[in-house]
């Protein structure tokens, strides 16, 4: 056991890869029917830092992945995170705002029946909410309050606290997660849409209704507001495009493009359904799935390409990741969509030099903008920014980065610089990143832990408090998201790992939910919340000082 333990304090390579090839299969067991999934690397990592001071991974290992990781998250997300802040983002703020004042709050009930020191219970404020920016403050402002003289040990307790809470910070959420889930006989599947619901049909309808022949199709939607496309419309012997300048007369035959209940619901406003499958007429429209790899058109919007007036195509579905998307005029084009047109024959070559059409390209990554969007999120992440009582806040190498890429994801483009980065590409670096998080914090924790747990007089008391706090503020938060706000709980465990700033909570939940909805409910909280426990933590040791 000595040998192995040599070899592994002095090779961190062979650390990081032993510590990721032990944590991958761990984390597809299933206890209870759940398993860990990639979220066990962290808990491997744990393990094999208790064996030893000197068995840890370098921190700029764990920083580059947690950069990646949270850089991919911000891209992806970032359009649908800035269309939910003008929804109702504002009122998930609110929540994880409630739960990180409540967790304040608890900390000032142990002030007030234990005999815990203030530096203690801001740094145990800091590891159950799993924020090292939130530590660094605290001692950031004990060394500025601190009278001349104090011994350097007060400074270490933050940091023993901390230790100690913040694996259980992560242990307690999914802890939480799990058991919502089984009190409430609820799961992540039962709250998410099933892809036969969710999937996109279409069906060929006869135009019958009086009130509808003679209208223009762009008439029938300026009248009705169905979420459908049309594709085709057959006049006679003669199969066109469905455009809005086309007049439907009785008897034509149109397809509907859409969900089931609104194409049954379209079909009903046009006329009946017919026998007739139009979409397998090839003799005057081809249908074509084509990749989107041109950086030119990438985060245009449809209704900016028009390609149906310029070029003769019709996009009538499109998919990005593992999911089919109905588009519309405001959709933009993004690396790795496939997008299926309709087109004339002689079009299709066009078609698929204007789009790009490489799958090589999918897996391709633009290293100049990755470099310049994570160098700007990394600048901003330093800039200081003024608190009240002389002191500063910085966003950190989490935080920097994360708002500069929503920013950028939402934007897609610069100028002729695409910052988005193709679905695939994107899964990749944000898995490394994480996998390197994972090993790195807790390789670097797991000495730590053990020292503060057996060998600290208040080890064990910082530690069932710790845990405490966390499992009661995941519970109360899920409970309310769930039960009072209606939120999916995929999308509401994405924002409690959001709420702990906490990618391994993520990494679980992604593993459960086999969705996007995770990832966007992270997002949207993430700024919010990483921001209030750098504030909290400042008016704790101000008001028990």
């Amino acid at each position: 056991m000595q040998f192995i333990i040599e070899v592994l304090e002095e090779s961190t390579l062979l650390l990081l890869f032993v510590v990721l090839a032990v944590g991958a299969p761990l984390g597809k067991i299933k206890i209870a029917g759940v398993n860990l999934g990639i979220a066990a690397i962290l808990f491997t990592g744990l393990a094999f830092g208790s064996l030893s001071p000197d068995i840890k991974l370098s921190a700029v290992i764990y920083e580059i992945g947690l950069v990646l990781f949270i850089y991919c998250i911000g891209i992806s997300s970032g359009e649908q995170f800035f269309r939910n802040l003008r929804q109702k983002g504002w009122m998930e703020n609110i929540l994880v705002l409630s739960m990180i004042a409540l967790a304040f709050v608890f900390i000032l009930i142990l002030h007030a029946v234990t005999d815990l020191q203030t530096s203690y219970l801001a740094g145990l404020f800091s590891g159950s909410l799993t924020n090292t920016p939130a530590l660094a403050t605290a001692i950031e402002f004990m060394k500025n309050s601190m009278p001349a003289g104090v011994s350097e040990l007060v400074l270490a307790e933050p940091v023993v606290a901390y230790s100690v809470a913040y694996p259980m910070g992560v242990i307690g959420m999914i802890i939480a997660i799990i058991a919502f889930q089984k009190i409430f006989k609820t799961s992540f599947t039962a709250t998410t849409p099933s892809a036969d619901s969710e999937q996109i049909t279409n069906a060929t309808v006869r135009i019958t209704h009086d009130n509808v022949i003679g209208k223009t199709i762009g008439e029938f939607k300026a009248n009705h507001s169905t979420n459908v496309l049309f594709g085709r419309v057959r006049q006679q012997e003669t199969t066109v495009l469905a455009q809005d300048y086309i007049r439907l007369e009785k008897d034509n035959l149109i397809t509907v493009v859409g969900k089931p209940a609104e194409v049954k619901h379209t079909t009903t406003l046009l006329g009946e359904l017919s026998d007739v499958q139009l979409t397998m007429d090839h003799q005057q429209l081809e249908m074509r799935r084509i990749f989107v790899s041109n950086p030119a058109i990438i985060g245009h919007r449809l209704k900016d390409l028009n390609l149906t007036h310029t070029m003769g195509i019709l996009i009538t579905r499109l998919r990005r990741g593992d999911q089919d998307v109905l588009p519309n005029a405001n959709t933009t084009l993004q690396f790795g969509d496939r997008v299926r047109i309709l087109t004339r024959k002689e079009h299709l070559a066009d078609a698929s030099k204007f789009f790009g059409d490489s799958y090589a390209a999918q897996s391709e990554i633009d290293i100049l903008t990755l470099g310049l969007g994570i160098a700007a999120g990394f600048f901003l992440g330093m800039v200081p920014i003024p608190l009240p009582g002389g002191l500063t806040l910085k966003l950190g190498m989490a935080g920097g980065p994360l708002i500069v890429a929503l920013i950028l994801g939402a934007m897609n483009r610069v100028g002729k610089l695409v910052f988005v980065m193709p679905y695939s590409a994107n899964n990749t670096v944000r898995q490394l990143g994480l996998v390197l998080f994972l090993a790195g914090i807790g390789t670097r924790s797991g000495y730590a832990f053990k020292e503060v747990l057996l060998n600290s007089p208040n080890g064990l008391a910082l530690f069932i408090y710790g845990m405490g706090i966390t499992i009661l503020i995941g519970f109360i938060f899920l409970f309310l998201g769930f039960r009072f706000l209606n939120i999916p709980l995929p999308r509401l465990a994405g924002m409690l790992a959001g709420l702990q700033t906490q990618p391994a909570v993520l990494a679980f939940v992604n593993e459960q939910s086999h969705s996007d909805q995770p990832d966007i409910g992270y997002t949207s909280v993430f700024p919010i919340a990483m921001l209030a426990k750098i504030l909290f933590v400042q008016v704790l040791l101000i008001l028990l000082s």
